[in-house]
């Protein structure tokens, strides 16, 4: 069972009809509920009343450093059984981080903590570790987005990852851990018997230099699922250092995500060798970076090999024109495993959008979201798609945000999605202007069609 309130402020007469709720469910959840510390002494002491308790997140809520430690003070009991943990955006703080070392060694069932969008600092996070490397601690998921980390709080995370072998997931995004960090961690990773399944390490200030790090990293490690490198200045360079580790017999990989990281056609040589070869990959992001349509040919004749299992292709943001829709309406017609391709801004124009229906419209495709917002597309393009949505026995979700189609192309739209054969059930629309008229058409479709969900 869970108590799931977000966004909601609490009135007192609220508040009140919460508490005996709050000791009675397994999961409870209050996000972004104007939640203070005032309010944690309730909390507190109701927590001491839930026996079941395994997951709580009070996640941005002005609770404060003294919040924290009341909550963490409710879970202080022999019958506890907390395994997950979120005080995202809690106003959590270097100093507080002095008082939650003590909770967290006697948390024992605890496994998954998340403190990101807290300035906790390098400081602050040397206080962690010494709690994590307690061994009452069996935490296995952290996460620290978003908390003032840089190169100093590489060396103490290293220490807990070679002391830990059970350590699953380490979320360090958006921190200035910059070129030296990075090394420090990697080493750590290295060196450690744990088996890692999730790293991410986006906007990190990693360079091309640090990719022999990963490339060991990735090599050494079979049990990493998920690897985020996103917004870090690798380039090809890095790219090409990086890819012999993912074709590691060890290697097994399944989620790549390389937004933003400066890979132009040249890197997408290297990167079409993995997708050739590894079958265990299922989802790359290679959303904003300057690929152009010689790049999107490479991949897709990678997306046409039999080896390339991939099911989530994101390219987003990657300078791509109407000259290489051709390519992916053959992998459109051909590929068997594609299931998301989201190549949103764009300027695939209607002609781009007409190529790409060549291939929706055949029986034996598989795609099941497509993603094309802001790609240039008029109401003549929705003339193109409004047959598609019709035909196709697989999309089930369609993204047009952003593009400049009118009242008519939303019209012919819908006259497709009103028909019981059409199987989509998502269509998103936002930031597209149409009449009232059609406003009240677009709700009363949603009332006579409760599977669909129009997002405008």
């Amino acid at each position: 069972m869970s108590l799931d309130i977000q966004c909601e402020q609490l009135s007192d007469a609220r508040w009140a009809e919460l508490l005996p709720l709050i000791q009675q469910y397994q999961v409870v959840r209050l996000e972004d509920c104007g939640l203070t510390e005032v309010r944690c002494k309730d909390i507190s002491s109701v927590l001491q009343a839930n026996p079941t308790l395994t997951e709580l997140s009070l996640r941005t809520n002005e609770l404060g450093n003294a919040g924290v430690h009341l909550v963490l003070q409710g879970l202080q009991n022999s019958t506890c059984k907390i395994q997950k943990l979120s005080l995202q955006n809690c106003g959590l703080t270097e100093a507080g981080c002095g008082v939650l070392t003590g909770p967290l060694r006697s948390l024992t069932t605890l496994r998954e903590l998340h403190l990101n969008d807290n300035p906790l600092g390098d400081a602050g996070l040397q206080l962690l570790c010494k709690a994590f490397l307690d061994p009452q601690c069996h935490l296995e998921r952290l996460q620290l987005e978003y908390c003032n980390l840089t190169a100093t709080s590489c060396e103490p995370l290293a220490t807990v990852l070679r002391a830990k072998p059970d350590f699953k997931e380490l979320v360090l995004s958006n921190n200035d851990l910059h070129e030296a960090g990075v090394h420090t961690l990697c080493q750590g990773l290295k060196d450690s018997a744990c088996q890692l399944e999730l790293l991410k390490l986006e906007n990190c200030g990693i360079t091309s230099a640090n990719c022999r790090d990963l490339c060991d990293v990735v090599g050494s490690k079979a049990s990493l699922q998920e690897l985020g490198l996103g917004c870090n200045k690798l380039g090809n360079a890095g790219i090409a250092t990086l890819c012999p580790g993912l074709l590691h017999p060890n290697c097994r990989l399944r989620t790549l995500w390389l937004w933003e990281c400066d890979i132009t056609a040249e890197g997408c040589k290297d990167l079409c060798h993995v997708l050739r070869t590894k079958q265990s990959l299922k989802e790359l992001s290679l959303a904003s970076n300057e690929l152009g349509d010689e790049g999107a040919r490479l991949l897709c004749d990678s997306l046409l090999e039999p080896g390339c299992q991939l099911e989530s292709l994101w390219v987003k943001s990657c300078s791509l024109t109407a000259a290489c829709c051709s390519h992916f309406c053959s992998v459109l017609t051909q590929n068997r495993s594609l299931l998301e391709l989201q190549m949103s801004n764009n300027p695939l124009g209607d002609s781009g959008v007409q190529e790409l229906c060549k291939a929706l419209g055949q029986p034996g495709t598989v795609l099941r979201v497509l993603w094309l917002g802001d790609c240039d597309v008029s109401d003549i393009g929705c003339r193109s798609l409004a047959p598609i949505l019709l035909a196709s026995r697989s999309l089930r979700e369609l993204d047009l945000s952003n593009n400049c189609m009118g009242d008519s192309g939303v019209l012919q739209l819908m006259e497709s999605i009103k028909q019981p054969s059409c199987v989509l059930q998502q269509l998103v629309l936002y930031d597209i202007y149409w009449s009232e008229e059609v406003e009240d058409q677009l709700r009363a479709l949603e009332e006579e069609r409760p599977s669909l969900r129009i997002i405008s």
